[in-house]
């Protein structure tokens, strides 16, 4: 599948500020597909700018700013061929994909209900797909962190966000290495209309590897998805990072994401 993204991030603010150092995740990791052709254009212009590796092998592009302006416009461009995503050997996954805070009884219970009478962790997987798929009021909230698993699971309503951190939960707790994605989806699912960053989880499983499922659809990611990101949870897989000064200033943010698929 041949995709072409534009992404445009544009910050207003009020009156001039100074724009701190920042840090961009906008560019496919090198796993999500071949031919990757990709473009960043900053403004204003940073005085430096230095692409990195992070610990979760995620490009990061670290920016540095010296005028004030009342604008920060991000767009980034890539084109990509993706495919049905092969099992290529993996080494053992870090154990923080693994380790995380205890999301209490009501989300222990609801994953054990799921995997009790399964035949291994991937029929799990599938059940745990197919149950947040189906008793999920799935929104789309463009702002905010994404919500604890115990409060998703209470309301039975959240963004993909929130489906992706109580499928992280509901994993770890059965002993699963997993963690969060966000990128582009080919299928649109908001109502609205407007194409938004997306988000699912991927699973480590031992002879496999890394394995994605997309439970905002109910279906498994294949070649419809590309991946910015990954880290244990939603923090460490924020597109834009950073912060400014200025005395008593309003900010406000716009965003377009136009995806081309074929």
């Amino acid at each position: 599948m041949h995709f072409a993204v534009r992404h445009l991030t544009l910050y207003r603010y009020s009156a001039p500020v100074r724009l701190g150092a920042h840090r961009l995740l906008l560019a496919p990791r090198p796993e999500a597909g071949r031919d990757c052709r990709f473009a960043l254009d900053v403004t204003p212009r940073p005085v430096a700018l230095q692409e990195q590796t992070d610990p979760w092998g995620n490009r990061v592009f670290a920016l540095d700013f010296a005028d004030e302006t009342q604008v920060f416009q991000i767009e980034s461009r890539f084109t990509l061929q993706t495919g049905a995503p092969a099992a290529p050997p993996a080494p053992l996954p870090h154990p923080a994909y693994l380790d995380g805070p205890d999301p209490g009884a009501e989300v222990r219970g609801f994953a054990a209900a799921l995997a009790q009478g399964t035949d291994g962790p991937l029929a799990f997987l599938d059940r745990l797909n197919a149950a947040l798929f189906t008793r999920t009021d799935r929104q789309i909230r463009a702002e905010g962190m994404a919500r604890s698993p115990a409060e998703t699971l209470a309301l039975r309503s959240g963004a993909c966000r929130d489906l992706t951190e109580l499928f992280l939960a509901c994993a770890r707790v059965q002993g699963l290495p997993a963690r969060f994605v966000s990128g582009y989806q080919a299928q649109s699912e908001s109502p609205d209309g407007r194409r938004h960053l997306h988000a699912w989880p991927e699973v480590f499983l031992t002879g496999i590897g890394w394995r994605g499922y997309d439970p905002t659809h109910g279906l498994p990611v294949t070649d419809g998805h590309v991946a910015l990101a990954v880290a244990p949870g939603q923090g460490g897989t924020m597109t834009v990072e950073g912060g400014f000064w200025g005395p008593q200033v309003t900010t406000r943010l716009d965003y377009d994401i136009q995806i081309d698929v074929t």
